[in-house]
C-alpha cells in the first residue's frame, strides 16, 4: 500500500470517527440559560415585589423583613443554581428546583400572615382582579406597582358612589404579590414533575457515563 493509500484509508477511518463522534450521546449536556427560564423570570419579578413590599410594609429591622425577602431570594438562586448544576446532576437539579417552589410557598404563607394579622381580606379564587393582574403581564415591581395603583384609585372612586370602604393600597399590593406567587409556584411544580420524568426515564450522569464509555467501546472494537 502507498503513501496515496494509506492516507485513503486514514481519512476514511477519521470520517467514520467524527460520525460516531457527531452522533454519540454528549458526555456535559447543554445546561444553564435559567434566564430565559418562564419561572426564573417569574420567581425574579416575586423578589422584586416583595423586597419592595417589605421596605413599604414591613418593619425593616424585624425577622419577618429579612425571612420574607430571603425567601424569595431562595426562589430565584435555586431555579439558577440547579439549571446550572443540570450539567452533571440531574438529581440535583430536580432537589434544587423543589427547594425554590418550598421557598416561594413559605413566602406565600408570610404573606398570608400579613393580611390575616391586620384584618385585610384575602382575594378569594374568583376575584376578577386576579385574572386581571396576570392578563397585564407585568415583567417588572414598577408595573406591578402601577397595576396597583390604578386598581386603588379605580375602587376609591367607585367606593365613594356607593359609601363603602375601598382597599388600601397594602392590601391590593399583598393580594398581588400571591397571585404572582401563586401562578409561578404552579409552574415550578410542573417543572419539578417535568424534571423528575425525564431523570426516572434517562438517569443522570452516572447513566450517561456509562452510555458514553459503551458506545466509545464498541466504535473502537468495530473500528
Amino acid at each position: 500500500m502507498d503513501v496515496m493509500d494509506r492516507m485513503d484509508v486514514m481519512d476514511t477511518m477519521d470520517g467514520k470517527e467524527d460520525g460516531i463522534m457527531k452522533n454519540q450521546e454528549p458526555l456535559i449536556q447543554k445546561h444553564g440559560g435559567y434566564r430565559k427560564l418562564k419561572t426564573f423570570q417569574l420567581a425574579q419579578l416575586c423578589y422584586d415585589v416583595t423586597v419592595r413590599f417589605c421596605n413599604r410594609y414591613v418593619d425593616k429591622k424585624s425577622r419577618t423583613h429579612d425571612q420574607m425577602v430571603q425567601a424569595a431570594r431562595s426562589g430565584v438562586q435555586n431555579i439558577a443554581e440547579g439549571s446550572e448544576a443540570s450539567a452533571t446532576s440531574k438529581k440535583f437539579e430536580l432537589k434544587l428546583t423543589n427547594v425554590a417552589c418550598a421557598s416561594l410557598e413559605e413566602l406565600r404563607l408570610d404573606f398570608e400572615d400579613f393580611l390575616r394579622h391586620r384584618s385585610l381580606k384575602e382575594w378569594d379564587d374568583n376575584d376578577p382582579r386576579r385574572a386581571e393582574l396576570v392578563a397585564r403581564r407585568c415583567t417588572t415591581a414598577e408595573d406591578v406597582a402601577a397595576w396597583v395603583h390604578e386598581i386603588h384609585k379605580r375602587e376609591r372612586a367607585f367606593n365613594q358612589s356607593t359609601q363603602s370602604i375601598s382597599s388600601t393600597h397594602r392590601e391590593i399590593s399583598a393580594n398581588a404579590a400571591l397571585v404572582l406567587i401563586g401562578v409561578t409556584t404552579s409552574l415550578l411544580k410542573r417543572q419539578v414533575a417535568a424534571q423528575a420524568a425525564a431523570f426516572a426515564e434517562e438517569g443522570g450522569f452516572t447513566e450517561r457515563l456509562h452510555r458514553v464509555r459503551t458506545a466509545q467501546r464498541n466504535a473502537s472494537r468495530r473500528s
